[in-house]
């Protein structure tokens, strides 16, 4: 995060709009606020935005339907607000696509924290960083660019999440991995014991790259250990 990121945080609250609007710019960040999914399209439209932060419950369009919208045309970050205790929500928000979430109510300086890991997983991370390709099954992954291609070149859209978790078992191939390591190496943050983040992950993951989800070949769960990416990685 050397330069200044900019977050879209939606709340139709407008007291957490304006205290997260001046503790995250106090901390070096460039805030852009909106009370509901008509004012974040139009936030979205007009600014370079490199996360959102999407309350769950807003008037109009809810924050899944938005965060699913998103999904459909953009991989920029998102990390959900929900209400505590609503697993389910959580748990469909990771499904449409969400790379993170927290329940309310919270810390900013959590908040914070979860920000910036997400965006060092972004797309404008390690622009200096020496390009390191890899090839497996029919696929190109490129850190450089965190770009995914078919043997065609047909681009695969990843959101963030997906991106980590795919490199970690392309940098990794044909070795178990726990959940709790592939948190690790992909969420930046400590989970409970019944966090499905990996779990929702993975499946998302599965229906991009396998010929049939149901009977996946390239990435095989480990009953009773994790998930292994079961095929031979090359790197260029």
């Amino acid at each position: 995060m050397e330069t200044e990121a900019h977050i879209l945080v939606v709340d139709d609250d407008r007291e957490i709009r304006d205290l997260l609007a001046r503790f995250l710019a106090k901390h070096g960040l460039r805030v852009t606020t909106a009370r509901d999914g008509v004012e974040m399209m139009k936030a979205l439209e007009t600014h370079r935005i490199d996360l959102v932060v999407l309350d769950l419950m807003l008037p109009g369009e809810g924050g899944l339907v938005l965060c699913r919208k998103l999904r459909a045309t953009s991989a920029i970050p998102v990390i959900m607000l929900t209400a505590m205790g609503e697993e389910t929500d959580r748990i469909v928000g990771l499904e449409m696509g969400a790379d993170d979430y927290m329940a309310k109510p919270f810390n900013p300086r959590e908040l914070l924290a979860r920000i910036k890991a997400v965006l060092r997983r972004a797309p404008a991370a390690a622009l200096d960083a020496p390009a390191k390709g890899y090839r497996f099954a029919r696929f190109a992954l490129d850190p450089g660019t965190r770009t995914l291609a078919d043997e065609t070149g047909q681009p695969i859209e990843l959101t963030g999440g997906e991106f980590e978790l795919l490199l970690a078992f392309v940098e990794r191939p044909q070795r178990v991995l726990t959940r709790d390591q592939l948190l690790d190496l992909t969420r930046g943050r400590e989970a409970g014991p019944f966090d499905r983040a990996i779990d929702i992950q993975v499946s998302r993951l599965r229906r991009k790259i396998e010929t049939d989800p149901a009977d996946p070949v390239l990435i095989k769960t480990v009953r009773g250990g994790g998930y292994m990416l079961a095929v031979k990685v090359e790197r260029s």
